[in-house]
């Protein structure tokens, strides 16, 4: 970057960023409100939430790269997301919100018992802050190259702005920053992808200087069983990961709930296509780039062809999205921590306010620590290396019981904790032990296959048995009856007049907010193309688009009828009838 004016456009936005923030700071007058909206969030705003929660720059460097070499493969891979996703919206979604829990561990204790929850929520905590703690360092990096600043001082200056305008707003604070990421790196792609294909020629002189297989679905060492293997993990990472299960949890119906799986399953059936199309036309610009270096393809095409300014934006977004997917795991973090272990078992006569305090306090904990791992990735080998490790180790274990016991009625707190530990120990066996002791080493296909295949074998081979004896375990014939007094209370009880209006207020307002940050990015855009010397056309048009897709939540705000929302009416959605196999 050798000029001011990108430096200035990432400057203005993250301030901007951060005063959205702001605006929620006292917008969360309860737990329900402050992690989950009041339950009434809009079905689409939970799904480009959680779209957004799913991007980081490891999206942009680590599929970039793959795209770069082995062309239209990163794309198939991509696209599990999208099965993933499509079963999610199917089964899995609409039985989240049927158990009426705020967060996925609040089930995992109403269903299975208060030490399964505690083991899942120590693995899900130690998982979340080395995860998203490694995936804060590519980003610094990608900045402090960028403006030319060291890495440390940018790695904690990054993730304290994470932190803050997440412990200050909670979800929705979540939500509007994801959708503005999502609409930020929408546009900067939608101008970036003909000035690329301008750059080579055209699409036709593109597709003919590639190489043969480059539109292969399949390609080099990701294989039919890989991508089969990518399927199977999506589905239990995006129906369990409880990041992703908040947003089911959020909106105010089972309908809804599937309604945000589908959007995503949308956005991911075509998005990829748009954003892995630049990395590829760059391997024809440029085909000498070789081992890590094809990680920078990315970045490097939005060098050589984005002007000023927008190369910022660019910039921005890379880095807003890798942020969006950590504060995500930053607020399910704290809100596990603060309704589950505060509010379960140390204080449970806690006031909304002590929650309240406790949750941002916690926020700020749980992302110093995600700044410390981010820090130490380096001498760990590297961010692909942590985060695959990590998931093929606790990938299954640790999503495939719950969502089990979303269906079953025979699944037991003691089977549950017998087959997490045993998938932890088998995945920890051939993933650290195995290497060194006998020389042998899984493929990534295989490793991800058995990280996800035992636990759902271990788990099926249980319910056959179980099913054969007969047998209902009295955990889930106590759930089954705590649900129906919880539901029966709700209907009794409708929501205090002031309280629903106070979240139905809340819900009005973060629709204005993301209409205005919309009318915000449009005017940007707008300002940018008068510099541009190429792309102007383009930068103004998407521009426009940008302006009038703002009117979408802000007519969505206009519809909310703030003094006739009935917790009551939420109550009645969330209690359709669930059948358990």
């Amino acid at each position: 970057m050798n000029t001011g004016i990108d430096t200035a456009v990432i400057v203005i936005f993250s301030a901007f960023v951060l005063g959205i923030g702001l605006l929620f700071a006292r917008t969360g007058r309860n737990l329900k409100s402050f992690f989950a909206g009041g339950e009434a969030v809009p079905w689409f705003i939970g799904g480009l939430s959680l779209f957004m929660s799913f991007f980081s720059a490891g999206t942009f460097v680590a599929w970039g790269s793959i795209a770069y070499k082995y062309g239209w493969v990163a794309i198939t891979i991509q696209w599990t997301m999208c099965i993933g996703a499509l079963v999610t919206g199917l089964y899995l979604a609409p039985r989240w919100k049927q158990t009426g829990a705020l967060t996925a561990a609040e089930f995992i204790r109403e269903r299975l018992g208060l030490t399964v929850q505690k083991v899942y929520i120590f693995i899900f905590t130690l998982v979340s802050i080395f995860i998203k703690g490694s995936v804060l360092y590519p980003v610094a990096k990608l900045v402090s190259s960028s403006l030319d600043l060291p890495l440390v001082p940018t790695t904690i200056g990054l993730g304290i702005f994470m932190i803050a305008y997440t412990a200050v707003g909670g979800l929705w604070a979540v939500m509007v920053t994801d959708i503005l990421q999502f609409v930020v790196l929408s546009a900067a792609v939608f101008i970036l992808l003909p000035l690329s294909l301008d750059r080579v020629g055209g699409f036709d002189r593109f597709t003919q200087a590639v190489p043969d297989d480059f539109f292969g679905l399949l390609n080099g060492e990701y294989t039919l069983g890989f991508v089969l293997a990518f399927v199977f993990y999506h589905i239990a990472y995006i129906g369990g990961n409880w990041t992703f299960v908040q947003r089911y949890t959020s909106v105010d119906s089972p309908k809804s709930a599937r309604k945000v799986a589908f959007l995503f399953a949308g956005l991911y059936l075509i998005s990829p296509v748009i954003w892995m199309l630049p990395p590829m036309i760059y391997r024809v610009i440029d085909p000498s780039l070789t081992g890590l270096d094809t990680e920078n393809a990315y970045l490097k095409i939005c060098q050589l062809v984005l002007p000023p300014g927008l190369l910022g934006l660019m910039l921005t977004g890379m880095y807003f999205s890798t942020s969006a997917s950590a504060n995500t795991a930053l607020n399910v973090v704290s809100a596990v921590f603060t309704n589950d272990i505060y509010k379960g078992l140390i204080n449970p006569k806690a006031s909304d306010r002590q929650l309240i305090r406790v949750a941002r306090a916690s926020s700020w904990v749980f992302g110093l620590g995600m700044i410390g791992i981010a820090l130490l990735v380096p001498a760990a080998g590297g961010m692909v290396e942590v985060v695959l490790s990590i998931s093929a180790i606790t990938g299954g274990p640790l999503l495939a019981p719950p969502l089990w016991a979303l269906f079953s009625k025979r699944l037991t707190s003691r089977a549950t904790l017998r087959i997490t530990t045993a998938g932890l120990l088998v995945n920890l066996f051939f993933k650290v032990l195995s290497p060194g002791l006998l020389d042998f080493r899984l493929s990534r296909a295989w490793e991800t296959a058995i990280g996800v295949g035992l636990s759902l074998l271990l788990l099926l081979v249980y319910e056959l048995y179980q099913r054969s004896r007969g047998v209902v375990a009295d955990e889930y014939t106590r759930y089954e009856a705590a649900r129906r007094q919880k539901r029966d209370e709700a209907l009794q009880q409708a929501q205090e007049p002031e309280e629903a209006a106070a979240i139905a207020a809340q819900n009005r307002f973060g629709l204005r907010v993301i209409a205005g940050a919309l009318v915000f990015t449009s005017l940007m855009l707008f300002g940018l193309s008068l510099l541009a010397d190429a792309g102007a056309g383009p930068t103004a048009l998407i521009g426009g688009i940008i302006g009038l897709a703002a009117l979408i939540p802000w007519r969505a705000a206009e519809r909310m009828n703030v003094s006739s929302h009935s917790h009551k009416e939420v109550s009645r959605r969330n209690a359709e009838p669930q059948q358990a196999s």
